[in-house]
Formats: C-alpha cells, sequence, structure tokens
C-alpha cells in the first residue's frame, strides 16, 4: 500500500534540529500547551489546582493567554462566550474533583448552545485510576462519568506521548458540527513528569464537514418551491454556522417569512418585511406557523421555548434541517435532514425555484400588528422603556450577555439584535449566573468592542467575584444589574401558581459600593436616565457596572 506524503506538514531545517534536542526542563504539562499552540489556541481559561499546576507552569513558557476566573462555572461560561463570538475552540484548564465538578454547569449550557468549549481537566495520579479508593486528594471513582452525558466526547490520557493525540481528537470533535464541548484528562503525574519527547509541532485536526444528502436537498426544494404558505424558523444553528446571509436569500427567494428562535436571535434583519421577529411565546405566532403549509426549520430542534411550551401543532408539512441527528424529528415529524445550516441552505438557495407571494409582507405585518395590541393592552410600559433605553446605548456591533432575568425574558421576544451572533443568554441550560462570566469571555476575545452584561440581583450574586477579574484584566464590559429584590422571574412563576411565594425573596449588597470596593466604577440609574448611564459606561475604557432599581414583569404567556 503507498501513502501520499505530499500533504503532510514538513519540518524546516531549523525546526528538525530543535526535535533532535529539544529544550530541557519539559514536562507533560508543556506538551498540552504546546499542542494547543499547534491548533491555534492563543487564549486559554481557568483555574489552577493542585493536581493541574503542571499545564499551569507550562503557561509560562507559551505564548498563551491566559485569562483565570475566580469559580470553575465562570471560567466555563467564559470560554463557552469565547467559543460563541470567534467560532474557535475555546481551551478550559481545570484541576480533578471539585474543580471539575464546578464546571459542570458551564459546560451544560455550552453543549446546549453548541459551543466549542475543550475542558482540560487534571486527574489523580495514574496510580490511582479504575475506581479503586487510594484517598488521593479530590478522588472520585470515576471522574469521566461525572462529565460523559454532558459533553460530545471523553477522552483520558495515560502517558505523555498520549497527550498531543488526544488534545487534537477532542479539537476535531468540538468543531465538527454541532460544535460543542468536549472533555480530555490528564493524570497528575503525567502533566509533571519530565519529557524528552520533541516539542510538538502544527497539528492538524480539521472537523469533518456535514452535508446534506443530494436526494433530500431536492425533497426539499420541490416541497418549498410548490408552496402556498412557506415559512422559516430559524434556529442558532443559522447563527452558529454563519449563515444568515444564506438564509435570508433563501427566504427573499421563496418570499417566505421568517420567525427566529431566542438561540437564532440576529439571523435574519428584525425590520425586514418578511421578518416575523421572534415572538415564539405567543399563540398569533404560534397559528402563523401552524397555518404554514410548508415549514422550514433551521438549526433547532423546536424545543420548550421554540415551540411555545410545545403547545404548537404544525398542520402543514416540516422540513427539519439539523446538525444534531438526535434533535432530528424529535419533537414533530418531519423530512429530516442531517446537516450543517450553512451547507443545506447553501444547497436549497441553489436548488429551490423562484416564487413570488405579494401578500406575505401583509400577512406579516398583520401577525406583528396583533402581538402588538396584545402587548400593549397589559400596561407594560416600563418594561418596553427600559429595553429600548439598552437598545439605544448599546452600539449595533457590540455583543451583549444575558442572565436567565425578566429582562431577558422580555429581550428574547422583542429585542432587536442587530447583527447575527451578538446576542448571548443561557437559554440553552436555563442556567443562572451565565451574563457577566460570558461577558468577560467575549470582551477577552475581541477587546475592541465594548460588551454589556444583564443580570438581575439574584443572578448576579452568582459572579460578584469575577469583578476582580474584570479589574484585572482591564476587559472593556458594562454589567447592568436590575435589582429587584429577589428571583424575579420565580416570583412571578411562583405568584401564578401558587398565590404566594417561597424562597423568592433576597438579601443583597449595596451594588454600586460593591463594585466600587473593587475598584470598578458604578452608578446607580432610573429608568428615564438608564439610556444615557449605560451608553457613558459603554463607551469608558474598562469595567464598570450600571445599577438600575426596578421591579419588572412578565408579559401574559399564552400556552396555559
Amino acid at each position: 500500500m503507498s501513502h501520499d506524503h505530499d500533504d503532510r506538514p514538513q519540518l524546516t531545517a531549523a525546526q528538525a534540529a530543535a526535535v533532535l534536542n529539544p529544550p530541557p526542563g519539559r514536562n507533560g504539562g508543556d506538551l498540552v500547551v504546546e499542542t494547543l499552540q499547534g491548533l491555534g489556541a492563543t487564549t486559554v481559561f481557568g483555574l489552577p489546582g493542585q493536581h493541574a499546576l503542571g499545564m499551569f507552569d507550562a503557561l509560562r513558557r507559551s505564548s498563551l493567554r491566559y485569562v483565570g476566573l475566580r469559580v470553575e462555572n465562570n471560567a466555563g461560561f467564559a470560554a463557552d462566550a469565547y467559543g460563541r463570538i470567534t467560532g474557535e475552540v475555546a481551551p478550559l484548564l481545570l484541576s480533578t474533583g471539585p474543580g471539575a465538578l464546578t464546571s459542570l454547569a458551564a459546560l451544560q449550557e455550552a453543549a446546549a448552545a453548541s459551543a466549542p468549549v475543550l475542558a482540560i481537566s487534571s486527574q489523580i495520579p495514574t496510580a490511582g485510576l479504575g475506581g479503586g479508593r487510594h484517598g488521593y486528594l479530590h478522588e472520585l471513582r470515576d471522574q469521566q462519568a461525572s462529565v460523559r452525558d454532558i459533553v460530545k466526547s471523553v477522552h483520558t490520557v495515560r502517558t505523555a506521548s498520549q497527550i498531543p493525540s488526544a488534545i487534537a481528537a477532542a479539537w476535531e470533535s468540538a468543531l465538527t458540527a454541532p460544535h460543542g464541548p468536549v472533555w480530555v484528562e490528564i493524570p497528575q503525574d503525567v502533566l509533571l513528569a519530565e519529557t524528552t519527547l520533541p516539542v510538538v509541532s502544527a497539528m492538524d485536526a480539521s472537523p469533518r464537514e456535514l452535508y446534506p444528502r443530494p436526494e433530500l436537498t431536492v425533497a426539499a426544494a420541490h416541497l418549498l418551491s410548490h408552496a402556498e404558505r412557506p415559512v422559516i424558523i430559524a434556529g442558532g444553528g443559522v447563527v452558529r454556522s454563519d449563515a444568515s446571509g444564506k438564509l435570508r436569500a433563501l427566504a427573499e427567494k421563496l418570499d417566505a417569512p421568517v420567525v427566529t428562535t431566542f438561540g437564532g436571535k440576529g439571523a435574519f434583519p428584525w425590520e425586514h418585511p418578511l421578518s416575523l421577529r421572534s415572538w415564539l411565546e405567543d399563540r398569533h405566532t404560534t397559528d402563523f406557523l401552524e397555518d404554514a403549509d410548508v415549514l422550514l426549520v433551521v438549526g433547532s430542534g423546536l424545543g420548550e421555548l421554540s415551540s411555545n411550551y410545545h403547545t404548537f401543532r404544525p398542520r402543514g408539512r416540516v422540513i427539519q434541517i439539523e446538525a444534531d441527528a438526535g434533535k432530528l424529528e424529535s419533537n414533530h415529524p418531519a423530512l429530516g435532514i442531517h446537516s450543517d445550516a450553512r451547507e443545506a441552505l447553501a444547497d436549497l438557495l441553489e436548488a429551490v425555484e423562484h416564487r413570488e407571494d405579494a401578500g406575505a409582507a401583509e400577512r406579516v405585518r398583520t401577525v406583528l400588528e396583533k402581538v402588538r395590541v396584545r402587548i400593549e393592552a397589559q400596561d407594560l410600559t416600563l418594561e418596553q422603556q427600559v429595553l429600548a433605553a439598552v437598545r439605544e446605548a448599546l452600539p449595533d456591533t457590540a455583543p451583549s450577555f444575558w442572565d436567565m432575568t425578566i429582562l431577558a425574558y422580555w429581550a428574547w421576544s422583542a429585542f432587536d439584535a442587530r447583527r447575527p451572533n451578538t446576542m448571548h443568554s443561557a437559554q440553552g441550560a436555563g442556567g443562572l449566573g451565565y451574563g457577566f462570566p460570558a461577558a468577560i469571555g467575549a470582551a477577552a476575545a475581541d477587546p475592541t468592542k465594548p460588551v454589556l452584561a444583564v443580570s438581575g440581583d439574584g443572578g448576579a450574586m452568582y459572579s460578584i467575584a469575577e469583578l476582580a477579574t474584570a479589574r484585572q484584566y482591564d476587559l472593556p464590559l458594562t454589567w447592568l444589574i436590575v435589582d429587584d429584590g429577589g428571583y424575579g422571574i420565580l416570583r412571578e412563576y411562583m405568584t401564578g401558581a401558587f398565590g404566594e411565594t417561597t424562597g423568592t425573596e433576597l438579601a443583597r449588597p449595596d451594588f454600586v459600593a460593591l463594585a466600587e470596593s473593587f475598584g470598578v466604577p458604578a452608578v446607580r440609574t432610573a429608568p428615564e436616565s438608564l439610556a444615557a448611564d449605560l451608553a457613558k459606561a459603554l463607551a469608558a475604557p474598562g469595567p464598570s457596572v450600571v445599577v438600575l432599581p426596578a421591579l419588572l414583569r412578565m408579559f401574559e404567556p399564552t400556552h396555559l
């Protein structure tokens, strides 16, 4: 059997000499950081711990930039945001046991949102692997078992020579559609042991492309070309695969209205005549989607939030394009196309016939007017005023990260993201504490733009420690904290369901004084001055905090 070597990396004479004479004093940690550099990483997130010190010591000898957060879960959220913003793998360095376990909620969000996070955790010494109870510090019987249900793939290293291949395999897995978090774990003794292996050179870990099957494209194109009332639901897969331009071209070629899911915010222009915006928790929108004779769902599993809490019952044919095979037809029978959204939209764009529907834009206007009238009848002026103030203050290209809080629930439906891949929230897994540490990750990815984080006072308390991180790295981010004295959305849920609340009311600090104690400038604002105060904070260098004392309410649900 012959092999073609022409496409393999070739070493220069200087590199060959370096291979034969590797520098002294290197250990397994050096192989980790050399592999990351060889794969193209520039920034790593994490938190040191006793078993992981070999990796952290090796960072000194590398060109990698380290952004250290104060809690592993927050480091995971920062890596998640870095992956979302850049589309590149975000390495996350963790220690064994408690450190590894503390990252799990962030990895669940990365999995739900398809963010390419590469978690590299230390392990107890090799002699302790296999479930024996040796009593090592941080020992778990099976650390892998704790992460296996969350991440895309798990890779365990037992010798130094396995490190580059394990990390490269994990890297490839993280970037193969659908993107997602992956896990590598390396025992403490392997990280600390001196190595004479050559310095790791350029690595190849190209993800495999996920193309649609041609017969499915032909069938889908036929259905869409001959539909009377085609409609498109655009999900987070459109944003992740950078396919918003192709989505718009297809919608215009078909004259098909488009609604974006909360994960797909910004995938389609808000003010476009065919834009149904994001009012998915609205019966008028649900009725319109149900009335479509052909519904194209791109990059969404039509889960709880995207289906108006599973009250959506499509009456027409459904075409579902989804990179996660497990989500295909998981909620509704469909012509299921297992593909990256960008590739599938590109093929459909070529295959569909041009169709004109002079009434499509008018039908969209009618739905949006019905939604407007429904919301206007509920006396929610304050909420709309606050959301409008945030939109006015935030530059169009500036990314925003929203915690699980009432203002974010409003933003899912009513906020114009204006650009793809600029509005992000924790709605995938739904955990608290995402907004501020995620904004840290985005600011580390691109420090030329201001970044906005939005939290309630309850969610903010998950992340207070990261004010020190934002100050330490002097990151250009502004944290808007809406202070209503408790877990506001849970207060509404419990009041609605039980007539009274339990556990929702919170003592909290003076957030302005607390921020200033970290050396972070802060201001207390009001709805009338919010736009100006927020714009001023976003324009200033470094981190800042804006506190808005306000009791916001949700609009009435339509699924009950």
